[in-house]
């Protein structure tokens, strides 16, 4: 599994922990909350009821009483309020009296004045001279159907006369119990979505940080040409800064060990040739062959000086990751002026070249393909026969653009195929010639660096055809 869709998972496990936790609490939680604030508020209407109906109990008269006689009309009056959205149509408080024993002598609903009450919590417990509530189910066996009664001491100085009870049904309040669990669920529902959508865009930023850096390493392992990512200033570009400059350092090293032990291998041969002309020049000989020593002398120096020249063109090539500045490239007018380039050799060869260009465009260094597809016509000039032809295409093909030039010579024996891209292998020309062998390396590089590849293969009836794969360029 992904390390991006491992922190996504994790993280959206402890949020989704977190949120059913809290949204459990916060339901949880609202039912009991509404249930205290209601008690509370029948605490407080009691004992003012109870105060306000006191003398009256006291005196006896509470059939006469004016107040409890409005108390049961309290109940039949009907209205029609909004409350936070919730309408209320009705009223639902009942108020009843019970005397010292626990009978009941007042009762706005009018159904109970008579009888004994006096075994309900409500009742007997103030009359005890404690805190007196108690909640009943109403006909239901669930508890938004249950009735809350809570009882008030009627006193006389210090004695307690009577209990008034005011009794409110808990479903008065469930609507608003419900509603406040919807609209907690509801928002509980579009946070825990809005976490999991910044989870997502947190791991996808990860992964995608973590990927990028993971294929610059694939390519790096398998010795492609590549450049880090922009990874931002974190700790993620941190890292793959740090391991682009460990790159570079084991590369360097690694790459001038290699360097100079090759070079120097190339050049031995040219300094001992170099060497034993000069050595035999010391000694008395005919104007023939001392000017015979200082050809060979002059020779060796100039393949010295081409050694030394591709050498550097390839290590420049071979340590460029990219393309500075890619322009477009028309593959005809680079093939008028690759032409020119090759025209004075074509001459002394006494060979021909023969072009097929597309009205094609690419993109990249043009100095870099100009270099590279001469490389390939020098290649085929010194293998092609006196009075041989040289084709040069470009062509599309599929979702790419393929430059070819192919000789008339001898081919490539079968042993040397696979290592015609090895740095200074060379097979020998047809006039003895012997080449520096870093040209075919330079054009694969060269082909890396525009995100292309270069095949060489023997073609039929005979000679060899090399090929430019390069990416096409649309022109609108």
């Amino acid at each position: 599994m992904r390390i991006g869709l491992r922190i996504l998972l994790g993280y959206f496990l402890i949020v989704g922990l977190a949120a059913w936790f809290l949204l459990n609490v916060f339901v949880a939680q609202v039912k009991p909350g509404v249930r205290s604030t209601l008690e509370d508020t029948l605490v407080d209407t009691a004992h003012l009821l109870a105060e306000v109906v006191a003398d009256d109990v006291k005196a006896g008269r509470v059939d006469q009483s004016q107040l409890l006689a409005r108390l049961q009309s309290f109940g039949r009056r009907r209205v029609d309020v909004a409350i936070d959205g919730l309408n209320k149509r009705s009223l639902n408080y009942r108020v009843y009296i019970t005397d010292v024993q626990g009978r009941v002598t007042f009762d706005s609903s009018g159904k109970d004045v008579g009888k004994d009450y006096s075994r309900w919590n409500d009742v007997y417990l103030t009359l005890r001279g404690e805190y007196g509530a108690r909640s009943t189910r109403d006909a239901y066996s669930d508890d938004t159907h249950a009735v809350m009664h809570v009882a008030a001491p009627i006193m006389d100085g210090k004695d307690i006369i009577g209990v008034l009870t005011v009794a409110k049904p808990v479903s008065t309040v469930q609507p608003f119990v419900e509603r406040s669990q919807r609209i907690i669920l509801t928002r509980g529902a579009v946070l825990l979505a809005l976490s999991l959508l910044i989870g997502m865009a947190f791991a996808y930023w990860l992964n995608r940080a973590l990927r990028a850096l993971m294929l610059y390493i694939a390519d790096v392992e398998a010795g492609r040409k590549a450049t880090l990512p922009p990874l931002g200033n974190n700790e993620i570009g941190t890292l793959g800064r740090a391991l682009e400059a460990m790159r570079n350092k084991l590369e360097g090293k690694e790459y001038v060990e290699e360097l100079m032990h090759t070079l120097a291998h190339e050049l031995k041969s040219p300094i001992a040739a170099i060497q034993g002309s000069a050595e035999l020049m010391q000694e008395d000989m005919p104007a023939a062959e001392r000017q015979h020593f200082l050809n060979n002398i002059l020779n060796q120096n100039l393949r010295q000086k081409q050694l030394i020249d591709k050498l550097l063109a390839l290590i420049r090539v071979e340590k460029q990751q990219r393309l500075g500045a890619p322009e477009t490239v028309a593959l005809r007018s680079l093939a008028v002026e690759v032409r020119a380039d090759v025209s004075a050799r074509m001459l002394v060869r006494g060979v021909t070249l023969e072009t097929f260009i597309d009205n094609l465009i690419v993109k990249g260094d043009r100095l870099l393909l100009r270099q590279a597809v001469g490389n390939l016509l020098d290649n085929a000039i010194d293998f092609s026969p006196p009075g041989g032809v040289i084709t040069m295409r470009a062509e599309e093909v599929g979702n790419e653009v393929i430059v070819s030039v192919a000789d008339c010579g001898a081919g490539i024996p079968a042993f040397a195929l696979e290592r015609l891209f090895e740095r200074f292998y060379s097979l020998p020309r047809p006039d003895g010639a012997k080449s520096t062998g870093l040209g075919l390396p330079f054009v694969r590089e060269v082909m890396a660096l525009h995100g292309g590849r270069v095949t060489v293969e023997n073609a039929e009836p005979c000679g060899v055809r090399a090929r430019l794969h390069l990416p096409l360029v649309l022109v609108s």
